[in-house]
């Protein structure tokens, strides 16, 4: 009878990151080696260097913090100079025939900076894990199981932030009492922020 390998027990190498069976590995706390890694990782040991556990280290809320406002400073910036350019040639043309389609413009104007919002988030996330504050502060978006969010999860995630900031902002308050770090959009879209 053949077994489904999906039902196999495994567990990560912390050195070369494959997936073996726990009885062909040492164990070193929660820490997993394979047999090919071994002599590497006892060298690691004796020296005292630093061992990777395989566990997240989670962002802290100020970091977090310092990352969305870097961020909201870059978009402000963009968004600005986008508005003035369109202010400008808006007040232009208004001197010279002056019309209703000034609210059309704005509202334009307005989609135009969503899109530019959401597109700065959804890219950056799902193509390197972080937006450029993020970058900046050497932390990263993460799915539950360790593993890259998809674009479609960082849409969500950026949609998700909007209920996370309508309740007085409780829903980013959260990743200040919560154990992995978790504001509520994290919770939603089952995400983590951690260090790089």
């Amino acid at each position: 009878m053949e077994t489904d390998p999906s039902s196999l027990a495994v567990a990560k190498c912390a050195e070369c990151g494959s997936f073996f069976a726990p009885d062909d590995m040492i164990r070193h706390g929660n820490v997993f080696v394979c047999a090919n890694c071994k002599p590497r990782f006892m060298q690691k040991l004796a020296e005292g260097a630093e061992i990777h556990t395989g566990e997240m280290r989670y962002a802290g809320f100020w970091l977090r913090l310092a990352g969305v406002l870097l961020d909201g400073i870059i978009l402000l910036v963009a968004n600005s100079a986008l508005q003035l350019i369109v202010v400008y040639a808006l007040s232009q043309s208004f001197f010279t025939t002056p019309d209703s389609s000034a609210v059309i413009l704005f509202l334009v104007l307005y989609l135009i900076q969503l899109a530019i919002s959401i597109s700065y988030e959804t890219i950056l996330i799902g193509k390197y894990g972080a937006t450029v504050g993020k970058m900046a502060c050497k932390i990263k978006v993460i799915t539950a199981d360790g593993g890259r969010v998809s674009y479609l999860r960082a849409v969500a995630r950026y949609f998700a932030k909007f209920l996370s900031g309508i309740i007085l902002l409780i829903g980013y308050i959260m990743a200040a009492f919560d154990p992995e770090k978790r504001a509520m959009h994290d919770r939603i879209c089952n995400t983590r922020v951690v260090y790089k």
